[in-house]
C-alpha cells in the first residue's frame, strides 16, 4: 500500500484575533486546476513536520512568514481528502513578516471578505478545497459568536 501524500495549507487571515479577510491564491498549473483558487501551501517533505512544511511553503510561494493559529479540524482528524492519494491539513495563520506576492504556482492573490460568505463561495475553487472553505466559514462564524478563534 502506498502512503498518502501529506499536503499542508494556510488559511491566511488578516488577523487571528479578529479575522475579516482571507488570502486566497489562483493556480497556474497543472492545466486542470489553472485559474482555480486554493489555500496556499504544498507537500510535506519526508521527515519534515507539517507545521515546518507550511512555514516553508508559504515563504517559497508567497514570500511571507506567518504565525500559525489552530488547525482547521477535518471530519476524521487525519486531514482533508484531496484525492485517493493525498490529504491536506489546514492551519489558520496571519502574516508576521513580508508582503504576499505570487512567487510560485500562482498568478494572482486576493484578499476576500469573510463577512460576506458569498464572495468566498462564488470563486472557482479547486474542487477538493471547497469543503474546506465551507468548514472554514462555519468555524469562523462560530468563533465570531464565541468571540475568538479556536486555539486563541
Amino acid at each position: 500500500m502506498t502512503e498518502l501524500i501529506k499536503v499542508v495549507g494556510g488559511a491566511v487571515l488578516d488577523s487571528l484575533a479578529d479575522p475579516r479577510r482571507l488570502l486566497v491564491a489562483r493556480r497556474t498549473a497543472p492545466p486542470q486546476f489553472a485559474g482555480m483558487w486554493e489555500f496556499p501551501g504544498g507537500k510535506v517533505e519526508p521527515g519534515e513536520a507539517p507545521d515546518v512544511a507550511l512555514h516553508r511553503e508559504l515563504h517559497e510561494e508567497l514570500g511571507i512568514s506567518v504565525r500559525l493559529g489552530a488547525e482547521l479540524q477535518s471530519p476524521d482528524g487525519a486531514g482533508w481528502p484531496l484525492n485517493e492519494r493525498a490529504s491536506m491539513r489546514v492551519w489558520f495563520a496571519e502574516i508576521a513578516e513580508g508582503e504576499p506576492r505570487p512567487l510560485e504556482d500562482h498568478d494572482e492573490l486576493r484578499w476576500i471578505s469573510l463577512r460576506a460568505c458569498d464572495e468566498a463561495l462564488t470563486l472557482p475553487w479547486i474542487p477538493a478545497d471547497l469543503p474546506i472553505v465551507r468548514a472554514l466559514l462555519e468555524t469562523l462564524a462560530a468563533s465570531v459568536r464565541a468571540d475568538s478563534l479556536p486555539g486563541n
